[in-house]
């Protein structure tokens, strides 16, 4: 009687100590660390900020399983070689500019400096709902990296001058900062193009050396003290008025991550492009009232330059298309695909 009581008593605990460890929760998944570097220095706002919220997405959405260490800008390479750098293997992943990959394939250029091309909205219904997305996709996918769009910057300032620019006739002899295709436009009107990194471009316009150019969107502009300069700050930014971010991965190695993981990061990458559209509005609107607040003098395009830059833009966009059948081929596209709602957007604006 004992010896049965002495069992069921010790069948009771055993049992017991089962549904105990079934009650308790699983162990967490293994955490992986992915080191990613970022073109954007995380203190600045919008573009900065995005890398943060991208990387604070993902670890929210996977629960933990996946979190992104951000390297600083240059820690590891220089922002225009970190596609090398990814596909080295020297970075495990990047995010990124797309206009710093036009040297490996002029047709990035589509997402990064188009004059007079679309705005964020538009830029962003292309890559989302339109071809956009899946030709950044493929022409990243044909250097063995795998490209996820991960946000849209908006249009950056016109420019910081020495002087006032009235006419055409005033960028004749002008030493000018300007990035690629833009840098066409205005070495056409005249100017002499200062190949710059954004570092340099701030003393070299304070000591003289440089005449002007543009630097970014007016909250970066803002933040980096160009309004200390005392110069006019010419708008709109008709050199480009968006530019699509991307976070790059070497192609094995992305698709090494589980499925849930890829989804995740995509679909923060796809949040960070509805965050930065809502944010830069007012940010950039934040910026403008800090700039005047300094004595800055904000001022418009004259109509006659504006001519001539869409002039030349044209010839150089078109020159581009003749010389390269991927950026042809993706700015017909883009501009196909924007054109089908130049209607709706005109009636639906209220006089």
């Amino acid at each position: 009687m004992l010896a049965a009581a002495l069992l069921a008593a010790s069948s009771i605990a055993i049992a017991g100590d089962k549904d105990r460890s079934i009650e308790r929760p699983p162990n967490p998944p293994p955490m992986r660390m992915l080191h990613m570097q970022t073109a954007f220095n995380p203190a600045l706002p919008g573009s900065g900020e995005a890398v943060r919220l991208f990387a604070k997405s993902v670890k929210q959405m996977s629960d933990g399983s996946l979190a992104i260490k951000i390297i600083e800008p240059g820690r590891v390479a220089p922002s225009a070689d970190m596609l090398d750098a990814v596909v080295s293997g020297d970075l495990e992943a990047a995010f990124t500019w797309s206009g710093y990959d036009v040297p490996k394939a002029p047709v990035f250029g589509v997402f990064a400096t188009v004059p007079f091309g679309p705005g964020p909205e538009d830029m962003s219904s292309w890559l989302l709902e339109g071809d956009g997305g899946r030709i950044l996709r493929d022409a990243y996918s044909k250097l063995g990296v795998a490209g996820v769009p991960c946000g849209i910057q908006g249009g950056k300032g016109g420019g910081w001058f020495r002087s006032d620019l009235n006419t055409v006739e005033d960028f004749k002899g002008q030493r000018l900062r300007f990035g690629r295709l833009a840098a066409e436009v205005v070495s056409r009107l005249g100017a002499t193009v200062v190949p710059l990194p954004p570092g340099d471009f701030f003393y070299k316009l304070q000591q003289g050396q440089v005449d002007g150019g543009e630097m970014s969107t007016p909250s970066i502009d803002a933040a980096l003290g160009f309004d200390k300069l005392g110069l006019p700050y010419y708008m709109p930014g008709w050199q480009q008025p968006s530019a699509v971010l991307a976070f790059i991965m070497r192609m094995d190695k992305w698709e090494a991550l589980p499925a849930p993981l890829r989804v995740q990061i995509e679909t923060a990458c796809r949040a960070n492009i509805a965050w930065m559209l809502s944010r830069s509005p007012h940010l950039q609107g934040l910026a403008l009232e800090k700039l005047k607040a300094a004595g800055v003098t904000i001022k418009p395009w004259p109509a006659p330059i504006m001519a001539a830059f869409r002039h030349e833009a044209d010839i150089v966009l078109k020159e581009q298309a003749d010389h390269d059948a991927d950026f042809a081929a993706a700015l017909a596209n883009q501009r196909a695909f924007i054109s089908q709602s130049v209607d709706w957007r005109t009636l639906s604006r209220l006089p």
